[in-house]
């Protein structure tokens, strides 16, 4: 089990960032792994924070990674195996089919929902 915590700070111009919180001050940072389909990703980053004893991750999502679907990124420490967070991008026509099902079935209870409403209503006078 690892004592590092890991904090999402963005997602911006394509590169994931957090802060990797150690266990205590002046830890030297895990080694990073992180894995898409599992297959590692190049470019991950671990930045010392000159104003704290945090560091910084940044990883870089490839462009060939992204894809219609759910996209799923695990990040762990490699030496324990724990997996400290992940994010997931979500793109596609897969998400606006999911969208459209999601919308149909809420205007279902809504529609319900109003004719129950209006039942109570007629039943209360």
């Amino acid at each position: 089990m690892s004592d590092w915590t890991l904090t999402k700070t963005r997602l911006f111009e394509g590169v994931w960032e957090g802060v990797l919180a150690g266990p205590e001050p002046g830890a030297a940072p895990p080694e990073i792994e992180v894995t898409h389909q599992q297959e590692p990703l190049a470019g991950v980053e671990v930045i010392a924070r000159p104003d704290s004893a945090d560091w910084v991750l940044r990883v870089p999502v490839p462009a060939d990674r992204i894809a219609d679907g759910v996209q799923t990124f695990v990040i762990r420490d490699r030496d324990s195996g724990t997996v400290l967070d992940s994010f997931a991008l979500v793109a596609g026509d897969a998400l606006a089919y999911d969208l459209r099902a999601e919308i149909a079935l809420l205007r279902e209870e809504l529609d319900l929902l109003k004719r129950a409403f209006r039942r109570h209503c007629l039943e209360t006078m």
